[in-house]
């Protein structure tokens, strides 16, 4: 990390999280983040769901919630980017204060509840993105809506012409009875709409199913099931928890979703099973804030990983940092490409 980076993140951690973040986008659209583009190498390529990336290390959703930075964010070292939730209509999502960090346990808590600009805003943004750059939406449901379901899909039919890959999110905890989709009759309906939606695009893209931590291994071997079935490209593992154990600190029993290093053990062990059930690539997110950790996710059965939380902690050129401490990683334990390297521990997981 350059020491300016250092400064100013010591300057964002003495104000509100949520301003903080604002003023992190505004930084990096004003020039102020790293400018050299994804860190790449023949080891490093891969190829995912179709999608050919310089590398697997990806930003998570919600870091830009509605699609403002894309341009300033190919500049960094991440080798694709995913954007939103965005939902069929604009939301402001739930009260303030919505988002907490826990500085010792290097994590956060957040109940954002898909907060907005919504499609028709995101799709135009969408429009003018960076070419040459891989470029992810997450799809979301309005909290109001009286069929969440079909929101997914609304938002899929608006968006997909102007993204590389769309992400079902049923595994947010802040949006009311969201996770109840992850129910094998409810997902199977669900993925059946959007992939209808997709088939009707004009240039159909991969779809990508994110799921939740806290799933039991029977639900998890039904959500796997469920994907396997359903035409979608890939999965991604996970998204944020409800568990608190082990936590630090005055916000350690806020509601809303916990992210960061608590979740690492957690969601690998997710990977590693669904892994086990599926021949379908998957994205390993939680925890992620070394290369080492990186290099745990693929081996235990990642394609590719994200991070986000990690980003508050160690700035945005972690991205570039990881991608090049991997790189060498692979090049130590004598993998050609990262994609060999894919699942070679997953039984350290299960």
């Amino acid at each position: 990390m350059k020491a300016l980076e250092q400064i100013g993140l010591t300057a964002l951690r003495r104000i509100d999280p949520e301003t903080a973040h604002g003023l992190a986008l505004r930084a990096l659209n004003a020039g102020l983040g790293p400018r050299s583009g994804p860190v790449t190498s023949a080891r490093l390529r891969t190829k995912l769901a179709g999608l050919d990336l310089p590398n697997p290390v990806g930003l998570a959703a919600g870091f830009d919630k509605n699609a403002t930075a894309l341009h300033a964010l190919s500049r960094t070292g991440f080798g694709f980017l995913e954007v939103g939730a965005a939902t069929p209509r604009p939301q402001p999502g739930n009260p303030k204060p919505r988002l907490f960090r826990l500085a010792q346990d290097k994590a956060a808590i957040n109940r954002f509840g898909f907060n907005n600009d919504g499609m028709d805003a995101i799709a135009t943004r969408l429009a003018a993105r960076p070419k040459g750059a891989a470029i992810g939406l997450n799809l979301g449901a309005n909290k109001d809506s009286l069929d969440k379901s079909a929101d997914f899909a609304t938002v899929l039919a608006h968006c997909g012409a102007v993204v590389d890959f769309a992400t079902v999110n049923v595994s947010s905890p802040n949006t009311e009875k969201l996770r109840d989709l992850q129910g094998k009759a409810a997902l199977a309906a669900l993925l059946a709409g959007v992939m209808e939606a997709q088939a009707r695009l004009a240039n159909p893209i991969p779809i990508f199913l994110k799921i939740a931590p806290d799933l039991t291994s029977d639900e998890i071997a039904e959500v796997a099931e469920v994907a396997n079935a359903s035409g979608i490209a890939a999965i991604i593992a996970t998204n944020t928890t409800l568990d608190r154990d082990g936590l630090h600190g005055p916000h350690k029993a806020e509601q809303g979703g916990l992210s960061g290093q608590p979740l690492f053990e957690k969601s690998t062990r997710v990977l590693a099973q669904v892994s086990g059930l599926t021949t379908l690539p998957i994205i390993g997110v939680g925890g992620v804030s070394t290369a080492e950790q990186a290099y745990q996710k693929i081996r235990a059965g990642a394609a590719a990983v994200q991070l986000y939380t990690a980003l508050v902690y160690g700035g945005i050129s972690l991205a570039g940092d990881i991608a090049s401490g991997l790189d060498a990683l692979l090049k130590r334990d004598g993998f050609a490409n990262v994609a060999e390297a894919v699942g070679s521990g997953r039984s350290d997981w299960t």
